[in-house]
Formats: structure tokens, C-alpha cells, sequence
């Protein structure tokens, strides 16, 4: 059993600790954007992505519902269905502690406030299998542009990454002001392959 002076636990807790204190640090600049900065700023980050050549050339797609002063995702989400793809949400499954990933056609009609009131998908959408995704639209709260993130804090999102095959696409939106100089990350911590902003697109070898 690992005592208080483990330098590996000891290693693991200041990680923790400084990732909490970018979390918090990001989340209040973020919330206090102004409405129509937000606004514009999404706007930018969805034609960005909606113009990537990966995106055009996904068939099934792994999108977000936006939450609290995230970017707003819904017109990205439309513009894979109009499209023509196949477009999946994530639902929080409290008892495996993984992501329900749910087809969707209709955001209007198939997601409400779910887990901790965010936005998820209905129970009566289509369960489809982690091997069906190929592009993940990744969120999180900071990132670096050596693709490492910090997300909310619950792991759900590194559960999933770990499950997908390599081949499948991970790319993540953010404000520039999500984007800080280095986030703190384990060797086994997964990184994204692509960020993207208002107001640059980062390509991050593999």
C-alpha cells in the first residue's frame, strides 16, 4: 500500500491539483465572455471544423451538445445530418461509469437535460457500437497545442478515447481563451490530433 510519501502518489496529487487549478482558472474566463464574443467565436470555430477535409469524409460522426459558456456545437451537428451523416451523442451511463454513444436526428426532438443537467440524448435513441465512430469532436475545458486537454474532471472522455481504434479521428473545439501554455498529462494520458479555434487550426502529429 502506497504511504503519504510515495513520490508517485505524491507525483499524482500535485498533477491533480494543478489541473484543477487550470479547470478553474479557464472556467471563469470562459464565463465571462461576453454573449456576442461567444457568439461570433462559435460561429468561426463551427465553419472551421464543418470545412476540415476529415470531417467531409467521416461517415459517423462523435458530436457534443453544448453545456454552461461552452461553444455553441448545435449548428455543426446540423450541418453533419444535412449531409447526410450519421451523427452520435454521448449519454453518461452512471452505472459502467462509460459514455452511451446514441444516434440522433433531430436534436430538437432527441436530446433533454440529462446527467447533471447536461444536454444528452434520449433513452429511446439508437444505442450504436464504439467501433461504428470514426471522428470525435473532443471536448474539454483546456488544452495546449501539443494536444493534451484537461476535461471536467469525471474521466468519461479518456474511457472512451482509450476504446477507439486508431484510425478514428480526434479533433477538438475551444475558444482561444481555453488554450494555455501547457496542460499537465501522464504518459497514458491520451492527446487530440487536431484543435481548433476562432481563430487558428492546429495540426498535432500523432
Amino acid at each position: 500500500m502506497l504511504s503519504s510519501s510515495d513520490p508517485a502518489q505524491s507525483a499524482n496529487e500535485d498533477m491533480r491539483e494543478a489541473k484543477r487549478s487550470i479547470r478553474a482558472r479557464v472556467l471563469r474566463v470562459r464565463d465571462a465572455m461576453p454573449a456576442d464574443l461567444r457568439a461570433s467565436a462559435s460561429g468561426a470555430i463551427v465553419a472551421a471544423l464543418a470545412a476540415r477535409d476529415d470531417f467531409a469524409s467521416a461517415t459517423t460522426l462523435l458530436l457534443t451538445l453544448p453545456f454552461g459558456s461552452e461553444w455553441d456545437t448545435r449548428p455543426l451537428i446540423e450541418a453533419a445530418l444535412e449531409r447526410g451523416k450519421r451523427v452520435a451523442l454521448p449519454r453518461v451511463n452512471a452505472g459502467s461509469r462509460m459514455l452511451d454513444l446514441c444516434a440522433v436526428t433531430d436534436v430538437a426532438s432527441d436530446a433533454a437535460n440529462g446527467f447533471r443537467g447536461i444536454p444528452e440524448p434520449g433513452m429511446h435513441c439508437e444505442l450504436l457500437p464504439v467501433g461504428a465512430i470514426d471522428w470525435v469532436l473532443v471536448p474539454g475545458v483546456a488544452f495546449d497545442v501539443e494536444g493534451r486537454r484537461i476535461g471536467y474532471g469525471g474521466g468519461y472522455y479518456d474511457r472512451l478515447l482509450a476504446l477507439l481504434s486508431s484510425n478514428v479521428r480526434r479533433v477538438a473545439g475551444a475558444f482561444e481563451v481555453q488554450v494555455v501554455d501547457r496542460v499537465p498529462a501522464a504518459e497514458h494520458d491520451l492527446a487530440i490530433e487536431a484543435l481548433v479555434t476562432e481563430s487558428r487550426s492546429l495540426t498535432i502529429p500523432r
